[in-house]
Formats: C-alpha cells, structure tokens, sequence
C-alpha cells in the first residue's frame, strides 16, 4: 500500500487486503484468485488482464420501485448512485459453487447484510434471479478501476433496510420514470448526479426491457446465463 491510499477508512483497508476475489477468463472458468486491492488497480487490469468476477443486485419493492444507493467509501467509484448492492464473491467454497450461480447468490446475500442490514431471511437465495453475465472494463480515477465479469442479479422483495453507513451514504426507491430522469440528469450534468459505469450499461442494454419482466411477473423468461455479454 502507497501513501495515495491514505484516503481509505480502516474498514475498506482490511476489506482491500483481506478479501480474495475470484480470478475468471473471459469465458468466466475460474482461474485462480487475487486481493480485492491487486484486482482493482488499473496498472494490474492493463499489464495482466485481471478479471475478477462480481454481481450486481437489483432489489425491487412490490410497487416494482427499484432500490437505489450512492456508496460512501468505496474505493473505485465513491459517491456515484447506482443499483442496490454491487460487490463480488469471493474465493471461499460456499461463493464458488457454479450450479445455478450459487456461490454468487450467497455472496449477494451476504453483501446485502454488510451494506443494507437486509437479513438473509428478507432474501433467500432461491429468490434471487440470476438474468446475465456482462464482462467490462472501467478505470475509476487513474489508479483505480474495474475489470469485471458481472453476474446481474434480480429479486423482488419487500425488505427492511438499515445500510451501513460505513458502507452507504443514501438508498432511495424509484420508479422506471423516476429513474429516466436520473439518467437525464446524470447526461446533463445536473446535481452533480453520477451513475456508476456497470449500471449505465444494464440501464442501456438490459434494464428496462426486464423490468417489464419485472412487473409481469415474468423473470424467468428474460434469463439468459449462456451469453456473456462484452460491454
């Protein structure tokens, strides 16, 4: 660790150096694993192609309003509003299991304790939905960035919500138009409104046509986990 780190709280410094993310090929076979802080410097993304796997949660209310968060700490990408958990499954068996993304699902469901104090019985893990795979890659601020191959995860549950504010700055619940201008906002520069680059693609590429899915009660027939899509 560099004096340039010296911006990270305690708990994102152990979180760096502790947690051991899962290390995929582009075609998502595990392939070893690394720090959470070697996989998301830039210079290690560029000079060794290190892709980590991760998930994105999108947690809807029975209003089918979505939940909304702006992080507080994180290290790439601070402050920018974005789906409500992003996070990555880490090298351990129980978040390892491959058959139908399991180890993702537990690890989703543990990342929504740690940031929203959402218990694990507000949502199994049979309830999660995974819909796809998506492989980017985004530098954050010249050091940082992310090389990712997300699995985007969808459940619709009623839950209570206490974030971490270690974690979380500000969740807010939004409708589909609600959220369209948000993203007006966001390309105009109003408010200081930043989206996080990973949501910016689903909102692009996948987001609204599933939250028909969403409404419907139809999610089952928007997955596609063989694609993974190169954003």
């Amino acid at each position: 660790m560099t004096t340039t780190d010296a911006g990270m709280d305690a708990v994102q410094k152990r979180l760096m150096f502790e947690d051991e993310c899962i290390l995929v090929d582009e075609t998502d076979r595990v392939v070893g694993f690394d720090t959470k802080y070697n996989c998301h410097l830039m210079a290690n993304i560029e000079a060794k192609n290190l892709l980590h796997r991760a998930f994105s949660v999108f947690l809807f209310n029975s209003n089918y309003e979505l939940c909304f968060s702006r992080s507080k700490a994180k290290v790439t990408f601070p402050l920018v509003w974005t789906n409500t958990c992003c996070s990555h499954p880490l090298h351990r068996d129980s978040e390892l299991i491959e058959e139908n993304a399991l180890g993702v699902r537990n690890a989703a469901q543990r990342k929504l304790l740690d940031e929203l104090g959402i218990v694990a019985e507000d949502v199994p893990v049979e309830e999660f939905t995974p819909l796809g795979r998506m492989l980017y890659k985004a530098p954050s601020d010249g050091k940082w960035g992310e090389h990712e191959l997300d699995y985007l995860l969808f459940i619709v549950r009623d839950v209570k919500v206490q974030p971490n504010p270690d974690e979380v700055a500000e969740i807010r619940y939004v409708s589909r138009e609600e959220l369209k201008e948000l993203v007006k906002k966001a390309d105009a520069g109003e408010e200081g409104l930043k989206l996080s680059p990973w949501f910016r693609l689903v909102v692009d590429n996948f987001l609204m046509k599933w939250w028909d899915h969403v409404e419907k009660g139809t999610l089952d027939e928007a997955i596609d986990m063989k694609t993974i899509h190169k954003l």
